[in-house]
């Protein structure tokens, strides 16, 4: 009997996992001769300048319908991918935006299409964050386009503006080569998290779209897709336009499944596996979707004779018409080094309340439904090292329940330094956070393209995490290196659960 091959999401996930006996061999090190520029630059095309409505508060603008219009694109743009900070590094300068990436590589790349409106015409713009304008390089009406190569989703029918996020591999793979691919969508994560979180303040409702063409969304876009790919379309609802309101429809789709791949090379693995989860040209019409799963009233783990801890909790004060949220997003910075000291079980709670259960933020504003491709397939995990009024160990967070189930009994500070690649952040961490899916039963649901979807919801989780915590004043960091199949062993989580994403939470130092 011939044996089953791993799908070539499977394949990859293996091929780019970390393990200690073999990550020396794989360091490189990197040629700074040829870092990549984070920024793309437009010869032909029209500026507009974004800054002045940044530069100026709200009520500036009142009773200025025109202006108000543009502010709030403005804070929008500049909230989810705007430059925060500059900083020098390797005899250049490093520019810092308001979304987290790893290596501060920024791979993403932000287009607005607008389909007319009285004061942005119908095209296609990039946003330019070190300017912080839009760029207007091409000018003819493409939303139809749009439409067609989005299966003709219900959002884009009530809308007029739609951001696409796209990635330039190079960016990130000059750094983390092949496994570059992990981090550019747990970034994309990040921004559309980002994305999210400003439309509540700007009064936007986005909506996520994960299937569509690719060959025609990048075509729609001008760009090569041997060295960028549009990995999401994001049509923005105006809330305060009575016109569109944002019918629902489905956010993920799913792809074709390959198990018959060649054999591919190191460096030539990330371009080949993004080409396959492609929804390939050809597919016309609505997609045949297969039937949405009822969510499951129960979390999917429930392990036997463990502790169940309930984790409700009072919800984050985010201030008066949400400013503080904007200011979090602005100020948010990644952690460098945490002192070691205890959390509380209270702060923890309330980190876990903002990420997971965003029904408890309706009365101060936030939209009840947060948009995720399918987060059923996600799982969390916390490895607790110090926090006060809960004992060491690693522990299931069950978010339908909204309680911990603790599964290993031990303070794991050593072990986590290990397993996060000898960072001192997972030993000096009060709790570290890992999202994780059980991949063969994702793929079985979304085909290959899932691997998208699962990195993507994972870095909006962390992102939601990060801005919770910065808002309590605690510290945070991400992390996308780390020997996988360790993590599993070491800390108890069942084998099947791929990991995905680390979030180290503690005081700074």
């Amino acid at each position: 009997m011939p044996e089953l091959r791993h799908s070539i999401a499977q394949h990859y996930h293996e091929r780019t996992k970390y393990d200690p006996q073999t990550i020396a061999s794989k360091n490189k090190g990197l040629d700074w001769s040829k870092q990549p520029v984070p920024f793309k630059e437009y010869k032909i095309g029209s500026a507009y300048d974004l800054k002045p409505y940044i530069q100026e508060k709200p009520e500036a603008f009142v009773g200025n319908a025109d202006a108000q219009w543009w502010q709030r694109l403005s804070r929008l743009l500049f909230c989810s991918y705007g430059l925060t900070a500059k900083m020098p590094s390797m005899g250049s300068a490093v520019y810092l935006r308001s979304a987290p990436s790893a290596g501060g590589l920024y791979p993403a790349e932000m287009y607005i299409v607008s389909r007319g409106t009285s004061l942005l015409p119908p095209g296609l713009y990039n946003y330019q964050c070190r300017s912080h304008s839009l760029m207007h390089y091409w000018e003819s009406d493409v939303w139809q386009k749009l439409q067609e190569a989005c299966f003709w989703h219900p959002t884009l029918e009530s809308s007029e503006l739609a951001i696409i996020i796209t990635s330039v591999f190079y960016r990130s793979a000059w750094r983390y080569e092949d496994r570059a691919y992990r981090r550019i969508f747990l970034d994309t994560g990040h921004l559309l998290g980002n994305i999210e979180l400003a439309g509540t303040v700007t009064n936007y409702r986005p909506h996520l779209i994960g299937g569509f063409v690719d060959e025609a969304v990048n075509e729609l876009l001008y760009i090569d897709p041997q060295h960028e790919g549009a990995i999401a379309v994001v049509p923005l609802a105006d809330l305060l336009d009575i016109k569109q309101n944002l019918p629902a429809g489905r956010t993920a789709l799913p792809s074709a499944t390959e198990t018959n791949y060649p054999q591919i090379p190191d460096g030539e693995l990330l371009r080949y596996f993004h080409y396959r989860t492609q929804i390939q040209a050809g597919t016309t019409g609505k997609l045949n979707l297969p039937a949405v799963k009822e969510k499951s009233l129960e979390d999917k783990y429930n392990f036997p004779f463990c502790e169940k801890i309930p984790t409700a909790s009072k919800p984050i004060d985010w201030g008066k018409k949400l400013e503080g949220l904007e200011v979090t997003i602005l100020k948010r910075r990644s952690t460098r080094a945490y002192s070691g000291e205890d959390l509380t079980f209270e702060e923890l709670k309330a980190l876990l309340d903002f990420t997971y259960q965003p029904q408890n933020y309706i009365d101060q504003g936030f939209d009840n439904v947060t948009d995720y491709f399918d987060l059923n397939l996600i799982e969390t995990f916390i490895a607790v090292s110090g926090v006060e009024g809960l004992e060491a160990g690693c522990y299931y967070y069950a978010p339908k329940a909204q309680e911990l189930r603790q599964i290993r009994f031990k303070n794991f500070r050593r072990e986590l330094h290990f397993l996060c690649l000898g960072q001192e952040l997972g030993r000096d961490a009060a709790a570290v956070v890992f999202h994780t899916s059980d991949l063969k039963s994702s793929v079985a649901q979304y085909g290959d393209r899932v691997y998208r979807y699962l990195h993507m919801d994972a870095g909006h989780l962390g992102q939601r995490l990060n801005l919770a915590a910065i808002r309590l004043g605690l510290g945070v960091s991400g992390i996308g290196g780390f020997f996988d199949d360790q993590v599993n062993e070491v800390l108890g989580i069942p084998r099947d659960e791929a990991v995905l994403y680390i979030t180290t939470l503690g005081r700074p130092r």
